[in-house]
């Protein structure tokens, strides 16, 4: 993949410290992240070296697709943290997931084994083009649950076509927002990358993540810390990825 739209700003490099990182697709042969715990490995040095302490995977739980479990998750989680540690790498590697918004969740819902992150946010995602007609009915159901409710980078779904109209109907229902930092690099198009600006310059961003499916998606961090707006994210947002919990 390749990252562009660049506007680097070598004085802004890594001013403000980012240590933890909340959606990843790190945990091996789960999704279309990681495929084997090689490359699990390489992405935890990367994440490393780029100063992340700690590291929430968030593997893709979709009923016709990605048909994890947590007990596969946690299972695929103690591997890696197991071989990390052989390895010598010092971060801290936590799992929950990335909860797609089909017929299948709320079943996961209901069951109570649900994996979350932090102070029981719940990740979710939906269809990039089509918006869930029950979409409201869903938040509603996280919340009922005792769950708060996070959208994953929602910059990339398409049919956000009024981001004033339409993010601020959302936050007014009490959803968070997760925006990922490759974004803000044009790493998914134009159209997302206006939409990450104006999440960033409106201040409605919450979490931050770098949605790593592979080392390019990590490459890719370093060129956003050079970015002007990099520092505007913390300046004009709230972005609680370094909370305990």
């Amino acid at each position: 993949m390749t990252f562009w739209f660049f506007k680097k700003s070598k004085k802004n490099e890594a001013k403000y410290r980012l240590t933890t990182d909340i959606h990843s697709h790190i945990l091996p042969s789960l999704d279309d992240g990681a495929k084997s715990l090689g490359e699990s490995i390489a992405m935890l040095k990367a994440m490393q070296e780029l100063g992340y302490e700690k590291i929430v995977a968030t593997p893709h739980i979709m009923a016709d697709v990605y048909k994890n479990t947590p007990a596969k998750i946690k299972k695929s989680l103690a591997l890696l943290q197991k071989e990390a540690k052989l390895r010598g790498l010092k971060i801290k590697i936590e799992a929950a997931a990335e909860y797609y918004l089909d017929d299948g969740f709320l079943e996961h819902l209901e069951s109570g084994d649900i994996l979350t992150f932090g102070e029981n946010y719940l990740l979710f995602e939906s269809s990039f083009s089509h918006k869930p007609y029950y979409l409201e009915d869903m938040i509603f159901e996280i919340q009922a649950n005792g769950y708060t409710p996070v959208f994953a980078h929602p910059e990339r779904y398409r049919y956000i076509s009024n981001p004033a109209k339409e993010y601020a109907t959302l936050k007014n229902i009490g959803v968070l927002f997760q925006m990922n930092l490759n974004s803000l690099a044009g790493a998914y198009g134009k159209e997302s990358k206006h939409k990450a600006e104006y999440l960033v310059n409106n201040g409605l961003v919450d979490f931050v993540g770098s949605d790593a499916h592979g080392l390019r998606h990590i490459e890719g961090l370093k060129e956003v810390r050079r970015l002007d707006i990099y520092n505007s994210i913390f300046k004009k947002n709230r972005v609680l990825n370094n909370l305990k919990g």
